[in-house]
């Protein structure tokens, strides 16, 4: 491990040194793409800078037990050794951690796919509380969000939903939401004060730019439409609204948010392009499985994952079992908890692959 560190300390100077030539600093492109890779070894470097300092100093300590030293001062250095000893380890953890294979989609901004499932009306209620808690979430982040697709079901909650949340590592935090999302609770309309069992789906898509993924556009066909709505001013008189058909794949896209046309194809083709991009992820995902199933990650889509239940003020992750009694405060975008929980296991699962 300590080789492989050294090979990437080695790396982090010379790119140190590639970020102040001039012939670098005229071509933004190139620059551009060293500083990412500079930034990715930075942390790395620092915890081995750290680990490394921690080892001369244990070194320094034993072999100062080895001199003639009065009692109480031999005892006081045991301690240093046995602090420093507990600190080596923690570090050796997380240079571990560190050095694990990256997903290369965790510093990308995310499009969230909301769909109702089975429950009929508290479905689509229930479809609209996930999407305020994952507003909420991005809020407390700092983050920007934007509404791209919606498709209300007129009593309050949503058939459909899509928006995008833009942020440092958003879909490392939020990739793990992708699955079927469960919620257990008495429907304001239930007179018998009986729990309903409703559910959601969730995806979870990496956004991509043109480099990522090209579209032919001879395999898209554009419609254009008039949008539908509950009447005055938000029905448009004009047909703004456009959905996109990618024929290789069956994949349809519609928006109609916008009362310009040329912003509602914009954004139908930024879900086209996470979706196709998607699709191209699980495939890849699919061929590995066969090899390994990784107890965490995008993994299949119609998984239940997550229960919610409002009796019992609980929610439940059934993927590692964690039950968190704060389910108010979770609903309202308080979900970081679980997040790094599931960040914890999966990489305790991909620690234990590498082992293996």
């Amino acid at each position: 491990m300590l080789e492989k560190l050294g090979v990437l300390k080695d790396k982090y100077i010379e790119l140190s040194e590639l970020l102040i030539d001039p012939e670098i600093l005229g071509n933004s492109q190139k620059l551009q793409n060293l500083m990412k890779e500079q930034a990715q070894l930075e942390p790395i470097v620092h915890k081995y800078d750290e680990y490394m300092e921690v080892l001369s100093q244990l070194n320094d300590s034993k072999e100062m037990l080895k001199e003639k030293l009065d009692d109480d001062f031999k005892e006081m250095v045991r301690e240093e050794i046995k602090e420093l000893s507990a600190k080596e380890e923690e570090l050796k953890q997380d240079i571990k951690i560190l050095l694990l294979p990256t997903d290369p989609n965790d510093d990308k901004d995310v499009i969230v796919e909301i769909r109702a499932g089975v429950g009929g009306d508290e479905a689509g209620l229930f479809a609209g509380d996930l999407l305020r808690m994952y507003l909420r979430y991005a809020e407390r982040k700092g983050w920007k969000t934007e509404l791209l697709s919606v498709h209300d079901q007129g009593v309050g909650g949503y058939k459909e939903v899509i928006f995008s949340i833009k942020g440092k590592g958003a879909y490392s935090k939020l990739k793990y939401e992708s699955g079927v999302h469960r919620v257990q609770r008495v429907p304001d309309t239930e007179s018998g004060g009986r729990i309903h069992t409703s559910s959601a789906t969730v995806a979870v898509l990496p956004e991509v730019d043109d480099i990522d993924i090209e579209i032919n556009q001879n395999d898209v066909r554009v419609d254009v439409f008039r949008s539908s709505g509950n009447g005055g001013q938000s029905v448009n008189t004009t047909d703004s609204a456009v959905r996109l058909t990618h024929l290789p794949t069956g994949i349809v896209v519609s928006c109609q948010d916008e009362k310009s046309q040329l912003k509602n194809k914009d954004k139908a083709f930024k879900v086209l392009k996470a979706k196709l991009y998607d699709l191209h992820l699980q495939e890849q995902t699919d061929e590995l499985a066969q090899a390994r199933k990784s107890q965490i990650g995008s993994g299949d889509r119609s998984e239940r994952i997550r229960t919610y239940n409002f009796p019992q003020g609980r929610v439940t992750d059934h993927r590692i079992g964690l039950t968190l009694y704060k389910l108010d405060a979770f609903i309202d975008g308080d979900i970081t908890e679980m997040l790094e929980a599931l960040i914890t296991s999966d990489q305790a699962e991909k620690m234990k692959n590498v082992a293996e």
